[in-house]
């Protein structure tokens, strides 16, 4: 006999059989290639630090703050996939940037996976949400 589904939803921001993820977005009054253009190249610091990155899938990065990973995916155009680790976790991520054209605009969006715990969740969200507004004000200005 087989046991009913658990049917308890999932605490905000867990994805089952996956930790736990964020994800902000927001949009700007621009083209998708500009905006495209600015985040593989001005805008890196701002979303992934200072230091070397290349849209090459297998290049390996390590920033000035010591976050460091691997490009997993590069579709031009369209989203950035790397894994992503502070220097102080003991723990890879994965961290997706992705634009998309919208009525008005462009939709830049992070989303991050494979978190720990709400706690980092949170963490993450504060962070994510300053650096998602501090591209949106470069993107603007």
């Amino acid at each position: 006999m087989n046991a009913a589904p658990d049917k308890t939803p999932d605490p905000t921001g867990s994805a089952k059989d996956a930790g736990w993820e964020v994800g902000v977005r927001e949009t700007v009054a621009l083209p998708l290639p500009v905006v495209w253009q600015y985040l593989v190249s001005k805008g890196i610091p701002i979303w992934l630090g200072d230091g070397e990155f290349r849209g090459v899938k297998g290049f390996h990065y390590e920033m000035a703050d010591g976050v460091r990973g691997e490009v997993l995916a590069y579709a031009e155009g369209s989203k950035i996939r790397v894994s992503w680790r502070p220097d102080d976790w003991p723990h890879d991520t994965v961290l997706v940037l992705s634009v998309k054209e919208v009525e008005g605009g462009t939709t830049v969006a992070i989303h991050h996976q494979q978190l720990a715990n709400r706690e980092e969740r949170r963490m993450m969200l504060g962070h994510w949400k300053n650096v998602v507004g501090a591209l949106a004000g470069a993107l603007e200005h």
